[in-house]
């Protein structure tokens, strides 16, 4: 069976997601709306004025998981995928779905008057890849086009040689790029090839066996408080050094030492939790993708959001910015949530009763 005929017919019998990582990936995408909630609204310039405040502390503490976030993410993706062969079915979703939002939040904003018509938006709006360096969605999108063949590549990789990939990768990618002097553009989508050889050898291996699954829980732990201690000790460098800065240098993209640290440890402790099979958490965890596309979809989004509906600035100056932050973010996450489960179950669903028969006829000619 050929790439492009897996690719097509999946070759494998669909089997229902653990719950365990279902859960990680909610955790996961409201940590990821938490950042986004600290970083795009205007908040880092006003808790900077004041950074060792109360306010400001807890602020900085809640937007420090994105890019964890995104690794975490990425690395279920890995763990799941690694054994299995994408079809087209599954990027067709993938794709039609971030063209979906992309096409209807244009037109939203647009005809409610809250924007103007651009050519530039327009066009940003009907084309799905948008950069190829550090945004998530395209990037998400190229990387997956990427599976069949890094999956062809880890099967034929012995066990010492898979381990070796991920520890060059890692020394260029995250050793040299937290090195003074040293320059390492960030690619997304060759980041996210080096979480998914690290999840597949997750997959296929296990790590640090001796580890309980109690002790990466306790790790799990220490990482946070690592990551947090060092922020402050960030934080302290800059206010003694007479100037302000973004104190997430240790967590401040997907490849920094503790973004890298705190995702591998957190996803081995939540990957064996024993938790029945939900299919609340199944339900919702299948619209996290959907959270992404939509909170964070465009610079229009994330002024009509952050700035002028849920203002964050202006509640920072209130007593009420620690529920304020908490809530916002729980109901960005429900809400853009049961709006992508609506979507699947109506237009996804009536999309691909009409397109189903064509990619049948397509299997067919692939088999012949």
């Amino acid at each position: 069976m050929n790439v492009s005929e897996k690719m097509l017919t999946g070759g494998v019998k669909k089997k229902e997601r653990n719950s365990n990582l279902e859960l990680y990936r909610i955790i996961v995408m409201l940590l990821i709306v938490a950042h986004h909630y600290v970083v795009n609204s205007g908040l880092i310039s006003e808790i900077s004025q004041a950074p060792f405040s109360g306010k400001s502390l807890f602020l900085y503490i809640f937007g420090l998981w994105g890019k964890t976030g995104i690794n975490c993410f990425v690395m279920i993706t890995g763990y799941f995928m690694c054994k299995f062969d994408i079809t087209i079915k599954k990027f067709l979703k993938l794709l039609l779905e971030v063209e979906f939002y992309n096409v209807v939040i244009f037109l939203i904003f647009l005809l409610s008057g809250y924007s103007d018509f651009s050519y530039k938006g327009a066009f940003k709006a009907l084309i799905p890849i948008r950069t190829v360096t550090d945004g998530f969605t395209s990037c998400f999108l190229l990387f997956y086009l990427f599976i069949p063949f890094l999956n062809i590549l880890i099967k034929n990789l012995q066990k010492r040689q898979h381990l070796m990939l991920i520890s060059l990768t890692l020394f260029i990618y995250t050793f040299m790029g937290m090195m003074p002097g040293f320059s390492v553009r960030m690619n997304y989508v060759s980041w996210f090839c080096v979480l998914y050889f690290m999840a597949s050898y997750i997959r296929f291996y296990g790590i640090f066996p001796s580890i309980s699954h109690a002790k990466w829980g306790i790790l799990t732990l220490l990482s946070i408080i690592l990551s947090v201690l060092l922020m402050f000790a960030v934080l302290l460098f800059y206010q003694r050094a007479g100037n302000s800065s973004f104190p997430y240098y240790f967590n401040s993209d997907s490849n920094a030492i503790l973004a890298v640290v705190v995702a591998v440890v957190s996803f081995m402790y939540f990957k064996d939790i024993m938790i029945k099979q939900s299919k609340i958490i199944n339900t919702i965890a299948a619209s996290t993708f959907g959270v992404l596309l939509i909170h964070a979809n465009s610079d229009t989004m994330r002024q009509w959001l952050w700035k002028d509906t849920l203002d964050n600035v202006g509640w920072y100056s209130t007593d009420y910015i620690y529920i304020h932050a908490i809530v916002s973010v729980v109901a960005v996450f429900g809400i853009c949530a049961l709006i992508d489960w609506i979507r699947i179950n109506t237009i996804e669903k009536w999309t691909f009763r009409l397109l189903d028969p064509f990619l049948d006829k397509w299997s067919k000619k692939e088999n012949v």
